[in-house]
């Protein structure tokens, strides 16, 4: 077994296999809602995007964004992405989520797509701090992630002192990795952004949650409250 908390060859043995999450016939009609949901709240702007995977959710951005800075930590699900998109609207870099890059150009929006499920309850802060440095006043973000619903999700299989949820992972390789995967729940969410200055406008399908804020400076952030004709917050 690998803890992929110390270990992060998981992501780079399971790219080619990264996208079967997104085959689940259950989560079909969520997809489809955020798929068309989503590129709006990014269109014309230059979008950084943390944990950018196989770029599943770069071919649906990148069309209408001004252009897309994309992000992940390991090179074999980069290579994967580079496919999906045209070469001339996504700068890709391998860099960690958590050190990003000092020369990264300042961009007006972000987006994470599954990525902060897996960042440790004492490193949200850290995080998103890191996060806005890199965003300009005015910048639109945007977190999306899954939650936890018994018979689709993985089950539970451990739990740390600071509260963290671990599942156990196995590839078509036969190997076995324990991941950190939290499912936190709107108001642990938006606990996270109030310590931090933040509001946010929280969104949830049956499987998938997001949450919304704007960045009013460096450091700080102000609630935002544009919504999409049909939806709405809270549960959808």
């Amino acid at each position: 077994m690998v803890d992929v908390s110390t270990d992060n060859r998981y992501y780079a043995a399971r790219a080619s296999e990264y996208d079967d999450i997104y085959r689940k016939p259950e989560r079909q009609p969520d997809l489809r809602q955020i798929e068309k949901w989503l590129p709006p709240f990014l269109a014309s702007r230059k979008v950084l995007e943390i944990a950018c995977g196989t770029g599943y959710w770069t071919q649906f951005i990148a069309p209408t964004a001004e252009h897309v800075v994309a992000l992940d930590n390991s090179a074999e699900v980069i290579d994967i992405a580079k496919t999906r998109v045209p070469a001339n609207k996504v700068t890709f870099h391998v860099a960690d989520a958590y050190q990003l890059p000092s020369d990264l150009e300042i961009c007006n929006a972000a987006f994470a797509g599954f990525w902060f499920s897996h960042v440790p309850k004492r490193r949200r802060g850290e995080f998103l701090r890191g996060l806005n440095t890199r965003l300009a006043p005015g910048a639109t973000v945007l977190l999306l992630d899954n939650r936890y619903v018994p018979g689709s999700s993985s089950e539970i299989a451990g739990i740390n002192s600071d509260g963290d949820t671990f599942q156990m992972r196995k590839l078509k390789d036969g190997s076995t990795h324990r991941v950190l995967k939290n499912f936190p729940a709107e108001s642990e969410l938006q606990m996270t952004l109030q310590e931090l200055g933040l509001t946010g406008t929280y969104t949830a399908w049956p499987y998938y949650w997001a949450v919304q804020y704007t960045v009013a400076s460096l450091t700080t952030a102000v609630g935002c409250d544009r919504q999409l004709s049909g939806y709405q917050t809270n549960t959808i």
